[in-house]
């Protein structure tokens, strides 16, 4: 009982237990979205999620001797002092959205574009990670240089230290199309997934009040998931059309590829 005050998990007369986990994407399985658990943890409600990040990397160093290129997160876990350690000492990035009353720094115009002092549009080129900066140059096919009054003595690259932002910058800049697509499609993997334990295993109707038995309840929903997700594993998978194999071939286009000029002769 209690009526709940403005920090979640609290009320008047306890304090609630959330589980935190950290999933692997298996896109080895092509036939649906698969996210298993990596590493969990079982806290108190009102202790910040972005805490137990750094902790859930470090297991994965330690108990698998691997950690993940890319670390997907909503807002609880944009803390800069995090993901700066994160990103030096484990070469990990992690990706999140920018909070609205986060400033925007040069050469960001918006969180997800920058340009050069003239307006120009710049594409990533890489990242250096000798010196910890990231390199931009003039974005293909809209290139304001040759009409640019200061275009003889341009470099064409500009170079920026991941460590001025580590949300816009960090070890995958925000203006890259890879950054768009992890932020705008594989975030909303993990609602799915969450859903799947608080209601079909029933968390979300339990009450716990042990911290211990908590942490056996978190432990037996990550097995149902693992043994869930091996069972789909080893499931045949069914062909995508019932007349697959006399479907001929050339009929097989991969149009995505089309806008390369060597793929255009056929």
């Amino acid at each position: 009982m209690g009526a709940r005050t403005r920090k979640a998990g609290h009320t008047k007369f306890y304090v609630g237990y959330k589980k935190h986990t950290l999933r692997l994407w298996l896109r080895a399985h092509s036939a649906s979205v698969i996210l298993i658990p990596l590493s969990s943890w079982t806290a108190p409600a009102h202790l910040p999620e972005g805490y137990l990040l750094k902790p859930s990397i470090d297991q994965c160093q330690r108990r698998l001797n691997w950690v993940p290129d890319i670390v997907v997160g909503d807002l609880a876990y944009i803390r800069q002092e995090i993901k700066r350690e994160i990103r030096q000492r484990w070469k990990v990035a992690v990706v999140t959205r920018m909070k609205p009353d986060m400033n925007i720094i040069e050469p960001f115009d918006y969180w997800n574009r920058l340009s050069c002092q003239h307006s120009q549009p710049l594409e990533w080129l890489g990242y250096d990670a000798s010196d910890q900066h990231h390199w931009f140059g003039p974005k293909q096919g809209r290139r304001l240089c040759p009409e640019c009054w200061d275009a003889s003595q341009c470099p064409k690259e500009f170079s920026y230290p991941a460590a001025s932002h580590e949300t816009l910058l960090g070890l995958l800049p925000l203006n890259t199309r890879a950054a768009n697509q992890l932020l705008n499609q594989v975030r909303s993997w993990v609602e799915p997934a969450q859903a799947y334990e608080k209601n079909l295993l029933g968390l979300k109707h339990m009450f716990l009040n042990s911290l211990r038995l908590s942490w056996t309840v978190s432990l037996l929903a990550d097995s149902v998931v693992l043994l869930r997700a091996l069972a789909s594993m080893n499931k045949p998978q069914p062909a995508s059309h019932p007349l697959h194999a006399l479907l001929p071939q050339q009929l097989d286009w991969n149009f995505k590829n089309l806008n390369r000029p060597e793929e255009r002769s056929i």
